[in-house]
């Protein structure tokens, strides 16, 4: 297994994919629109048939939370179409398929770490969508595996690290939300983990137990709050703003989609069953802020 077929070109975690991929031997495909494109299934079909790959990654998803509110539809063939029509096509082929999904499945009222066997409940059109996107990979392909995964950011993209900067130089002071619990997960960190599954499944080749979800977030957990005094503390050392950051409550900071208030989630049947474990999400925040201060 060598050609890995990466989806969502041009975002976060598939440019960390383009380097993970070939640091374990992989070559990586990737693609994006308008040449791949789930709302035009034919350029999907066309892409896979030319590319031939040996396994697929789906990085391609809408992820515009409360975008999704007002474009159910539009999420879910995104989602759960899109998912649906690459599970058949890696099923024909007889390859893996590795799916992205979110804590956003669940409700965030378990008051603890969810571990994969725990109920489901999402609380807006994106969890849905996504957690449709789960069932149909899972069903469309035997050789699947579903990474539900949360607060990705990264060096590129539109994530909240770059927010936070972005912002924080043009503000003396910033309310950021302290009631919301989850893992923010470095895109570097979770490809790194990512090409290490694949590595894993091409050393002994696909096994059953690899069927089915696993968490794979960082280690640690915060709130957002701490999230964003972590990095204005972080980028103090590249010369980066210094905003003060007040705690608010969920209700403070009013948005059309519900967020899930503890989105925690146990990493154990991933360490367990694949041999990989994330960096904590201080050390992923260090990688990005390094990043997006080269030489600094």
């Amino acid at each position: 297994m060598r050609r890995i077929l990466v989806t969502g070109q041009g975002g976060q975690l598939a440019t960390g994919l383009a380097e993970s991929l070939p640091a374990q031997g992989f070559e990586a495909l990737l693609v994006g629109q308008p040449d791949f494109e789930f709302d035009k299934p034919a350029t999907v079909i066309t892409a896979f048939a030319a590319l031939k790959p040996e396994a697929v990654v789906n990085c391609a998803a809408w992820t515009a939370v409360d975008a999704a509110e007002d474009d159910e539809a539009g999420a879910f063939r995104a989602n759960a179409l899109g998912p649906a029509l690459l599970a058949k096509l890696c099923a024909e082929a007889g390859i893996p398929l590795i799916q992205i999904s979110t804590d956003y499945v669940y409700d965030g009222l378990k008051g603890a770490p969810y571990l994969e066997s725990d109920l489901t409940n999402p609380l807006g059109a994106y969890g849905r969508t996504k957690l449709a996107g789960e069932w149909a990979a899972l069903a469309g392909n035997p050789m699947t595996s579903i990474l539900r995964t949360a607060w990705v950011f990264s060096p590129v993209g539109k994530n909240f690290v770059r927010t936070m900067l972005a912002v924080g130089a043009t503000r003396p002071e910033l309310r950021v939300v302290a009631d919301q619990h989850g893992h923010p997960t470095a895109a570097p960190d979770l490809a790194d983990a990512i090409a290490a599954i694949l590595a894993r499944i091409r050393e002994t080749g696909w096994q059953p137990a690899y069927r089915g979800v696993f968490h794979a977030r960082a280690e640690q957990s915060t709130h957002w709050h701490g999230f964003a005094e972590a990095i204005f503390a972080g980028a103090a050392r590249f010369g980066g703003p210094q905003p003060r950051v007040l705690p608010i409550a969920t209700h403070e900071y009013p948005v059309k989609a519900v967020r899930p208030a503890d989105g925690r989630m146990d990493g154990t049947k991933l360490t367990e069953t694949f041999g990989v474990t994330l960096p904590s999400w201080q050390a992923g925040l260090e990688r990005v802020l390094k990043a997006l201060h080269p030489g600094g």
